[in-house]
């Protein structure tokens, strides 16, 4: 464990590199940024030099315009060396996209958590045509306005394989408490959980940097959402549990890299806000649960921004995650309306 601190969060860098350039943010380290095709529109990526090659960490999307700044960064400023690893912090598309690319075209290794590797290669192969029945189900139980859901119901799904790239068999394992040489660094490997299962992240052993993926972001918090594959999940008590659990490792000289937004130092502060966000939020949507209310009633007092079609649906999962964990904390009951819809509400 190291001694923590309380200093106010602080940006070294103003902007980030342009796509197919970087910026050098430490010895032997490099920060590189890949737009991505949705509302957040881009993902950090990394580059630790060692004497045999490069250790990319995650990909981008799997897309022409992905494989195409991948080709510039590898002649400059990766200077042809070859990528002889690759670690992906977690199985989202924007994460693992590309990771299958990179093992069959640049014949590097594939290092991540075994759940990652497990789910996303299972989901990489389940594509649907139309919504599936449990979809549908959980998307009325909770309360989805009834137009999107009309339209969404006969319109072709977001498959996972639209952006991720099939994955070879094959790679390695890292969990909780391994050690990693990468880049001429010591990295202790600790793992979170709430935004995505066994989501991984390095600690330099030097004390002067992290790769944080999305469990450790500046300016945003992550999406912790419930999904009809396990709809009764609480991601709310894992991340809080993660947070608690990685808060001691977090220093005020720390740079951490994350996988999205600008790197940040400042980590014990950050890591108090990542938690008291969601209590906060908790403690609005206990008061807010006065009278019945669905899921997608509860939007205002969650989220900040404006709910549009394009976010509704990392809205609603998150807005059941909330639910669930008051459910099980017992702080509140529900039942179903005659739609099919949860109703939730505070228990006095």
């Amino acid at each position: 464990m190291m001694d923590g601190g309380n200093a106010p969060m602080s940006f070294p860098y103003e902007a980030p590199p342009e796509p197919g350039a970087a910026i050098k943010v430490a010895e032997g380290v490099l920060w590189i940024r890949i737009p991505l095709p949705m509302a957040l529109n881009h993902v950090n990526c990394y580059a630790l030099e060692d004497d045999d090659g490069w250790t990319v960490v995650d990909t981008g999307v799997a897309s022409d315009e992905t494989r195409e700044i991948w080709r510039k960064l590898l002649d400059w400023p990766l200077g042809g060396k070859p990528v002889k690893r690759l670690l992906v912090t977690h199985h989202h598309p924007d994460h693992i996209g590309l990771a299958g690319w990179f093992q069959t075209e640049l014949g590097a290794e594939l290092i991540t958590t075994r759940t990652s590797w497990l789910v996303a290669r299972m989901l990489v192969l389940d594509e649907q045509a139309l919504p599936d029945s449990e979809t549908l189900a959980y998307w009325k139980s909770a309360g989805m306005d009834p137009d999107l859901y009309e339209r969404q119901r006969e319109s072709r799904p977001f498959n996972f394989a639209d952006l991720v790239e099939p994955l070879p068999l094959g790679f390695r394992r890292i969990k909780e408490g391994d050690t990693l040489r990468l880049g001429g660094r010591t990295w202790d490997v600790h793992i979170g959980d709430g935004h995505a299962p066994e989501q991984a992240t390095l600690w330099d052993r030097s004390g002067e940097l992290v790769l944080g993926g999305d469990q450790l972001l500046a300016s945003i918090s992550p999406n912790l959402g419930v999904y009809a594959s396990e709809p009764d999940a609480d991601p709310v008590a894992e991340w809080l549990e993660s947070c608690e659990r990685l808060r001691p490792y977090a220093t005020d000289a720390q740079l951490v890299l994350p996988g999205h937004k600008l790197p940040f130092t400042g980590l014990p502060t950050r890591m108090e806000q990542l938690i008291d966000n969601h209590h906060q939020a908790l403690i609005r949507l206990r008061e807010y649960l006065s009278v019945p209310r669905t899921a997608a009633d509860c939007f205002p007092v969650l989220f900040k921004a404006n709910i549009t079609e394009a976010i509704y649906g990392l809205a609603l999962v998150e807005a059941v995650a909330h639910l669930n964990h008051l459910l099980f904390q017992g702080e509140v009951t529900r039942w179903r309306r005659q739609d099919g819809a949860w109703l939730w509400q505070r228990i006095d």
